[in-house]
């Protein structure tokens, strides 16, 4: 196999950027945690590279290859085989709990990555956080790395773009010489919590200025003959597939793109192949939660509430739910359509409101086709900062469930009925929409993905 290739003195410029009018193919290696979802919001970038004539693979654990391979790409299998969720619940130790529990009623960093306020950012509780972000890190990257960074050895990438959380991609690409791009899913509060940790650092005495993130990444790099630096931890630059006016303020070089729904391999069911007759809501909570029960938003109890709550809506409610979960409902209204899986680019086109888990699919979706959306629960990392933004933007609502009874039925219901009746939502919404849509495809973005690959690169 040909090495990727190299480029003249005579094409860079004196601050590293790159005529793109002569540019050639460059070799990108894609590179993220065996999660179903998290490769989702990969695939369109790369079908945009490949279909460029660029060369594209897919690194990730085994039991995320099917899942690749069927998308239309090429899988790395790298990794050992036991499934993530495996390693990340030996993390969960009675010391890790108790210590979950004792700073839970505060707001826990773990879950909540978004916290900004300086009285919450203590030195205690960010040295906890870290020292946790590196436990889990560590689970679900170590067993790549050293098949990812032998793989990367012989195929020399230009460009590895890594998922938010797959810091394997990170250590491969600083070992090889590689420019390399991490990819937020939702709002960047990584980079956000990681500037106020480090300032927070710098205030503490020299002895006590620990950085478990940083200390991980650096062994790694360590021992590929490389030193650490911090653009281990943020990526050469970011591509960010967000609503611009949503985007956090970074230091980090950032490449803003289009969203283009990827949603695994589809069927069109019949019953969405006309108009509804009544306002149609979708209701999904992430294909993935299955495999992890305890982090959905919502309990079946309080599924149960809300659908007991809007039986009696005029509406044609579409609840996507896996079959064990449905079994464990007590009623189903009539007003409601139980399914398992439907595609979100199918079905939202259609909605009149969307209710989800605050999942970036169905809010860059509802986005994407100025429908109105009510997000429930806490339970992913930048929801306390997209909540209020999405609020702020008039495109929809957010129940936090700081407060148990914010997650009633009666609650979900009025909410819901708001985004039905007033039109000022979609019109927010439409907004959005419009914002979106002015970002660069990942077709028309790949010109500037060519140049940053050559401007990063150190090979």
């Amino acid at each position: 196999m040909p090495p990727g290739p190299e480029l003249p003195a005579d094409q860079a410029g004196s601050d590293g950027a790159v005529s793109t009018e002569e540019l050639t193919a460059v070799r990108v290696l894609f590179v993220t945690i065996p999660w179903r979802s998290h490769l989702h919001l990969v695939v369109s970038t790369a079908w945009g590279l490949q279909a460029a004539g660029h060369e594209v693979r897919v690194a990730s654990g085994p039991e995320l290859t099917e899942v690749i391979t069927s998308s239309g790409l090429t899988a790395v299998p790298v990794g050992s085989d036991e499934p993530i969720m495996e390693k990340l619940e030996r993390l969960q130790d009675a010391d890790v709990l108790r210590k979950v529990e004792e700073l839970a009623e505060r707001g826990d960093l773990l879950v909540d990555m978004s916290e900004n306020r300086e009285e919450e950012l203590t030195w205690e509780r960010l040295r906890w956080a870290y020292r946790m972000y590196r436990k889990t890190h560590a689970a679900m990257n170590d067993s790549m790395v050293e098949d990812l960074v032998e793989y990367s050895r012989w195929w020399k990438p230009d460009l590895v773009v890594w998922d938010w959380l797959s810091y394997a991609g990170s250590i491969a690409a600083t070992a090889v010489g590689a420019a390399h791009a991490r990819m937020p899913i939702g709002l960047n509060v990584e980079a956000q919590m990681r500037a106020n940790y480090l300032r927070v650092r710098e205030q503490q005495a020299p002895q006590e200025r620990e950085d478990p993130l940083g200390d991980w990444l650096g062994e790694w790099a360590r021992k590929y003959g490389k030193p650490f630096s911090e653009e281990m931890v943020t990526g050469h630059f970011t591509i960010d597939q967000m609503v611009g006016s949503m985007v956090l303020t970074s230091d980090v070089p950032h490449l803003a793109i289009d969203y283009v729904a990827y949603n695994g391999p589809s069927v069109e069911p019949d019953w969405t192949r006309s108009t509804p007759s009544k306002p149609r809501v979708l209701a999904t909570f992430g294909v993935s939660l299955e495999q992890a029960e305890r982090h959905q938003a919502l309990s079946i109890d309080q599924l149960q509430g809300m659908l007991d709550s809007v039986a009696d809506l005029d509406i044609e409610l579409v609840l996507t739910l896996p079959a064990q979960l449905q079994k464990r409902l007590e009623r189903v209204p009539d007003n409601t359509r139980m399914v398992e899986f439907v595609p979100l680019h199918v079905i939202i086109p259609s909605c009149s409101a969307v209710l989800h888990h605050g999942g970036i699919g169905p809010f860059l979706d509802s986005i994407a086709h100025d429908v109105p959306q009510l997000m429930v629960s806490r339970v992913l990392p930048d929801i306390g900062e997209r909540g209020p933004r999405l609020e702020a933007a008039g495109a929809g609502r957010w129940i936090s469930g700081d407060d148990p009874e914010e997650l009633s039925g009666a609650s979900i219901r009025e909410h819901l009925v708001r985004l039905l009746e007033d039109p000022a939502f979609r019109e927010g919404a439409g907004k959005l929409r419009e914002e979106l849509n002015a970002q660069p495809t990942p077709a028309e973005a790949v010109r500037e993905l060519e140049a940053r690959a050559h401007r990063y690169r150190t090979r």
